[in-house]
């Protein structure tokens, strides 16, 4: 299931779920039933009965919030080391434009870090991160660079 965060619930949602979960817990433990409890909790019976699947081999333990589906694969530790590479450019890796991809940002890591990626993963390790994509402007063919300069040098310091 998606999520409109891009990522998973809130840890307060989280929170108010594992509440339903662990009072589904001290219904079964009553020996109500399914229906019942779903009815009361206002939540679908199939949900209730994975929740006493769970209970039954694990007890409330069992119904307790497991944390996040999927542990990102580089710690805030080892993306800070991987931002110092990101900050030596493209051509600081080899390559011969200043564009940074996916596919070589996923290279990088393979490197410095040994890890496999997916693209996809790197995307969201990027993004859980604040780094959003770019698109560079092109430059107008009719631009004049020696006027640029001479705005530059007379009247943008005006302009201050």
């Amino acid at each position: 299931m998606r999520y409109a965060q891009g990522g998973g619930l809130t840890a307060e949602r989280q929170r108010f779920r594992e509440r339903i979960r662990l009072e589904a817990g001290e219904r079964f433990a009553r020996g109500e039933k399914n229906a019942m409890i779903a009815k009361y909790l206002r939540v679908s019976v199939r949900s209730v009965e994975r929740w006493r699947q769970a209970w039954r081999r694990g007890g409330t333990a069992a119904l307790a919030c497991a944390g996040p589906p999927k542990l990102p694969k580089l710690s805030d530790e080892r993306f800070a080391e991987l931002e110092k590479e990101l900050v030596k450019g493209p051509a600081g890796h080899g390559w011969e434009d200043q564009r940074w991809t996916l596919a070589r940002i996923r290279d990088v890591i393979a490197s410095t870090f040994d890890l496999e990626v997916s693209p996809a993963a790197v995307a969201r390790l990027m993004h859980r991160h604040g780094w959003s994509w770019q698109s560079p402007a092109r430059r107008a063919l009719e631009r004049d660079e020696h006027a640029v300069e001479l705005w530059k040098k007379d009247v943008w310091p005006q302009a201050e």
